[in-house]
């Protein structure tokens, strides 16, 4: 299992989540692709890039995305899935002129973009086309992704 710490803004933990790295059926063996603490409320991951961001910032679905993204220059946070983005995230970004949302290129993906893009006037969708960002990042490195923001400007 892989440990994603979740901090605040000032470095203190605040939380933990898990990712089991074997390629297996993850149900078969009693637990999920991510495990979460139970009774924990779903939050973003990365809150400190909210701090540190000037006018835009980056959501993606997922934190090993957001890992990427911030590897690259980006100020990023994450969605801990497609399914988690709630009110209270949504205000956490209110303030940017620009809400870049990158969308795992799957149906799941299209809905977490719609959803953050309709609740968020100034977020605009990335269109990932070979894999998510990590696979994005894989096969094309830094400029396929920063060649991705320019094509939405």
């Amino acid at each position: 299992m892989l440990a994603i710490p979740y901090l605040d803004r000032n470095g203190r933990p605040l939380t933990i989540r898990f990712r089991c790295l074997e390629d297996h059926n993850h149900r078969d063996f009693g637990h999920g692709k991510y495990n979460t603490l139970p009774d924990d409320p779903p939050r973003l991951y990365g809150v400190d890039s909210i701090h540190a961001a000037g006018d835009e910032i980056h959501l993606t679905e997922g934190e090993l995305d957001r890992i990427i993204l911030c590897k690259i220059g980006f100020h990023a946070v994450a969605s801990p899935g497609s399914e988690m983005f709630f009110g209270r995230h949504r205000r956490m970004l209110a303030g940017f002129s620009r809400v870049w949302v990158w969308g795992d290129p799957d149906d799941a993906g299209a809905k977490f973009t719609n959803k953050v893009c309709r609740s968020l006037r100034s977020a605009k969708g990335v269109r990932l086309r070979v894999g998510d960002v990590t696979e994005t990042y894989l096969h094309g490195g830094a400029k396929s992704l920063h060649d991705l923001i320019d094509e939405e400007k």
